[in-house]
């Protein structure tokens, strides 16, 4: 493999650093796990015609950098076998970094659906971040968070099974109404081999559960949750205003909808 330095970029109005790769560290908060390989090499062949057009963002670490965005340049580069990259350099702590970086792949939709789920459910776990805070950053509705979250219930070996086959998030979402894990691989597996499209897939799981489950008069659902979402928010808040960092936390089920309120632990 060839190696040789690119040229640096003509200046913008950021200010671009060119940066030995070796120097560089992914970010170990990258919520994509699964980097096709074609799709690196495609990217290496425009790199190689056009040089990265886009800098990529990373922190400066000691003597070294991390890197907060362009994962897929920089595997592109060191398959290319550049020696420097372009970069922008932003004087931000790890929680921002992590954040840029889970938020940049959710909106160019670099992920696959669980690796969304996953992203999301980090951002609220690990860095603090409300379903509502993610929603706004996403240009989203809280319902669209809530969903995405819903699919961390499904397993592992089902995951696997749903990106190989390419299924959709409305065949996982559907799937999900199945609470018998047992009975739900058996689905999914049929789903599989009869080749059945969403709305196949959809009436396939109302017979089974009709089947399965004696019918029930469903209670009479309310038709807008939002005043019952404010009434929560204004609890919240009032707590908050007391001195208690409060948060609350909505997942809107099929069959029901969770909602969680997380109070510091007092010591």
């Amino acid at each position: 493999m060839s190696i040789y330095c690119q040229k640096a970029p003509q200046k913008t109005e950021e200010t671009v650093k060119m940066i030995e790769i070796s120097r560089i560290s992914v970010n170990p908060n990258q919520p994509r796990k699964v980097f096709a390989h074609e799709a690196i090499l495609k990217l290496a062949d425009s790199i190689r015609q056009y040089g990265v057009i886009q800098p990529l963002c990373v922190r400066k670490i000691g003597e070294n950098y991390e890197l907060i965005s362009g994962e897929r340049r920089l595997r592109a580069s060191k398959e290319l076998g550049l020696c420097t990259v372009p970069c922008v350099i932003m004087d931000i702590n790890e929680a921002k970094s992590a954040e840029i970086s889970i938020i940049e792949n959710l909106i160019r939709e670099d992920l696959n659906i669980f690796e969304q789920a996953g992203a999301i459910e980090t951002l609220i776990d690990t860095y603090g971040l409300t379903q509502e805070q993610i929603a706004k950053r996403l240009s989203n509705s809280q319902s669209f968070v809530a969903n995405k979250l819903r699919l961390l219930r499904i397993s592992n070996s089902e995951r696997e099974k749903i990106l190989e086959n390419n299924l959709t998030e409305r065949h996982a979402r559907a799937l999900l109404r199945i609470l018998d894990t047992d009975l739900r691989e058996k689905t999914l597996e049929k789903i599989i081999a009869d080749g059945l499209n969403v709305s196949k897939s959809e009436e396939l799981i109302e017979q089974i559960l009709s089947n399965d489950e004696p019918k029930k008069q469903k209670p009479r659902q309310i038709k807008d949750m939002s005043a019952f979402y404010a009434s929560i928010d204004r609890l919240v808040n009032s707590v908050k205003q007391s001195g208690i960092d409060v948060k609350s936390r909505v997942i809107e089920g099929d069959e029901f909808t969770e909602l969680t309120i997380l109070v510091p632990t007092m010591r």
